[in-house]
């Protein structure tokens, strides 16, 4: 029998063959710390820790991919935000760096091998790359436009701003844009394969908004990246039903689904061109018994045979899951 690396069979998926069974990417976070016994706050500041959770999940759950997703503020930090590092906790951002429309016009786009925290995100793209020789898909981490504009100004005040102030909203996120090309190359030169953009808050918006200030700077992510030979995964978690058609025109290569969407007609919106990722119910993968996860996982695989899919939970996999819950998601990939 044909042995294939996780990479190729990843590159059939995308390709639209046949892999042989289905892969299987969670997002893991908090839950990968913990697999190790370090905290959230550890794997967060330290790319030598995210690295070790991650390689070991890879190796226990036999995963498909690893990743580089931590939390949203490295590139806030970069801008000038402080952090604190809470144990077990989501990294806590101190101070709005945007406070005026003056604040925007002044703001320049950091060398992203200048910060600390921009820079342990790249190390750890090199470190996957020494332990994984390009065998398994490496996925690096951006903030999108209008999540990165709400780390900066606050979610509140930014979404205001979209509505009282549009001029000055559409520089920000320009300017975020920007520094989303720029540490996303870094990523890929340091041996990302894929890049994750998670834009998060768009879940919140209407569909109008969407395509008025979102949806074309995230084609231009795309864009790029895919101008560099990368490729791109679009993390929007909530329900984006009403954003799939806008969606569509970002050509993302793989989208992130919450439990929220329907698969079915996600694909139908989206086209056969793209891997759709999800979308168990972190919780529900959390709180049923393990025979009960594969039996719901095996159902959902089995539906998605002729399709472009991935296994994940609709988001992160919560700190709390029972390990052998991740073990029988896995099991029913085959």
């Amino acid at each position: 029998m044909e042995t294939l690396t996780k990479m190729q069979l990843f590159e059939r998926l995308r390709r639209g063959e046949n892999p042989g069974r289905t892969i299987f990417s969670p997002i893991l976070m908090h839950f990968a710390a913990r697999h190790i016994g370090r905290t959230y706050g550890e794997f967060a500041a330290d790319h030598k820790v995210l690295v070790e959770a991650n390689l070991k999940a890879l190796k226990d759950f036999d995963m498909d991919m690893v990743s580089l997703i931590s939390d949203p503020y490295r590139e806030t930090a970069a801008f000038g935000a402080g952090i604190e590092f809470i144990p077990e906790g989501v990294p806590r951002c101190l101070n709005n760096v945007i406070k005026t429309a003056a604040d925007i016009e002044k703001l320049e786009i950091p060398d992203v091998y200048q910060h600390e925290r921009t820079l342990d995100r790249i190390r750890g793209a090199e470190a996957y790359r020494r332990a994984l020789n390009d065998e398994v898909p490496v996925i690096g981490w951006i903030e999108g436009p209008l999540a990165e504009a709400c780390d900066l100004a606050g979610v509140s005040d930014m979404l205001m701003m979209l509505m009282m102030d549009p001029e000055a909203s559409e520089l920000l996120m320009d300017k975020c844009m920007e520094m989303a090309k720029t540490f996303a190359r870094a990523q890929l030169e340091a041996g990302c394969h894929i890049i994750g953009m998670g834009d998060a808050v768009c879940s919140q918006i209407d569909a109008g908004t969407y395509e008025n200030f979102v949806r074309d700077r995230q084609k231009e992510i795309v864009a790029y990246i895919h101008s560099l030979g990368g490729l791109v995964k679009l993390h929007i978690c909530g329900n984006i039903t009403h954003l799939l058609p806008a969606i569509r025109e970002v050509n993302a290569d793989i989208v992130d689904l919450d439990w929220q969407v329907g698969i079915s007609e996600a694909h139908k919106i989206l086209g056969n061109d793209v891997i759709i990722c999800g979308n168990i119910n972190p919780v529900t993968v959390q709180d049923l018994p393990a025979d009960k996860v594969h039996e719901l996982c095996r159902d959902l695989v089995m539906s998605q045979q002729n399709q472009k899919f991935i296994l994940s939970a609709g988001c992160e996999i919560t700190v709390n899951t029972p390990p052998e819950n991740l073990v029988a998601m896995r099991k029913a990939c085959q």
